[in-house]
């Protein structure tokens, strides 16, 4: 009885981390719903460009945003980590229009940068953007709407991403989700690439945790609000270089688990939605590797003697060959089964990769952005 009993709940845990959690939070949101007072807000606010070796796009992104559209005073900030290209000259050509150049001599890290920009910034909103990130005309008015609620401290923008590949259905469900979990009461992480925090979330701002995902988790210890809003949106293309959504991901998932080791007290049943959501979206998404490899095992080893598990080993045994074909053949990938299996296959692995430097207690501090 255990072979069976070892697949069945670890069939269960892969389940409910990709299909249970997500309807059990939209019903949640509908039948509980914690709507978010929103207002025209025009409180200054600070918009922070963390950047290393961004020469290519740092112009670009530097005129797109002192065209976004806000009611109130708007001061725009690069922090440079490092770069040892020409961003910090391409920026210093900016300080006649009002931006602002802060830098680390040396690499540091994404986080450090945007503390030394904190430490210079003087709006009550701090806005955190990415250099690859095209903010649609209305995005500041958007992302600042929410802290007319007192509650909200933390505020998601919402990625958009070519509908092509994997990436784009991933991206579209993750969106989806972030914006049921806002509505039932907090989401439990931010987009990176473009979020907002009140000043006071701040402080401090530690130069070794992932500034999205704390940043959300620091608003429910502080027992306030992170949310979504669906009209700040944020546009990227899909990653140019081979490889890079990979390195992505593998990175992703190492500072994500460095923070929920960081904010663990929030992972008591006790602390309500913020904890069910921690609990759904990212502790059982971040152990689906395992789950996946246990029912692997169960399988293999109750085969010979049931029928059930030569079914399930078979079942599991084409999925990955289907998965290892979409990625070596672009026609397959092409297709919209191809690149959902490509892509579940790509997340796991990374995050099983991204384990194994947790457990050897590697960090992952220094960020390489992604070129899209």
């Amino acid at each position: 009885m255990l072979l069976p009993a070892l697949a069945v709940l670890s069939a269960a845990w892969v389940l409910f981390a990709w299909a249970g959690y997500p309807v059990l939070c939209w019903l949640l949101a509908r039948l509980r719903p914690r709507p978010v007072a929103k207002g025209e807000v025009a409180s200054p606010l600070s918009v922070i460009i963390a950047v290393h070796n961004g020469e290519a796009e740092i112009e670009k992104k530097l005129e797109h945003t002192l065209a976004l559209e806000y009611p109130g005073e708007v001061e725009v900030i690069v922090a440079s980590d490092g770069s040892t290209d020409r961003t910090e000259e391409v920026a210093r050509a900016f300080a006649g229009r009002g931006v602002q150049l802060v830098r680390n001599p040396e690499r540091q890290g994404k986080e450090a940068a945007q503390a030394r920009a904190i430490a210079a910034a003087r709006g009550e909103i701090l806005v955190f953007t990415d250099v690859g990130a095209r903010l649609e005309p209305g995005a500041l008015r958007a992302i600042a709407r929410p802290f007319a609620d007192p509650q909200v401290a933390c505020v998601s923008s919402e990625d958009v991403v070519p509908a092509g590949g994997g990436e784009g259905a991933y991206v579209r469900f993750e969106m989806w989700l972030r914006r049921m979990e806002s509505e039932a009461g907090s989401v439990p992480g931010v987009s990176g690439s473009f979020f907002a925090v009140r000043r006071e979330l701040a402080r401090p701002w530690p130069a070794d945790l992932a500034s999205d995902f704390r940043s959300a988790l620091e608003a429910a210890r502080r027992g306030l609000r992170a949310v979504c809003e669906p009209e700040a949106r944020a546009r990227f293309g899909t990653a140019r270089e081979p490889g890079a959504e990979w390195q992505r991901k593998v990175r992703t998932v190492r500072r994500g688990l460095a923070v929920l080791s960081a904010y663990r007290d929030l992972l008591d049943p006790r602390r309500g939605q913020i904890a069910f959501a921690l609990w759904g979206h990212k502790v059982a998404r971040f152990t689906t590797p395992f789950a996946l490899l246990l029912l692997f095992a169960a399988s293999a080893a109750a085969a010979p003697a049931a029928s059930w598990a030569a079914w399930a080993l078979g079942l599991q045994v084409a999925a990955v060959a289907f998965a290892g074909l979409a990625l070596a053949w672009p026609r397959l990938g092409a297709s919209l089964p191809g690149r959902l299996a490509s892509f579940f296959a790509l997340v796991n692995a990374a995050m099983l990769v991204a384990w194994i430097h947790h457990l050897r207690g590697e960090r992952a501090v220094v960020w390489e952005p992604t070129r899209r």
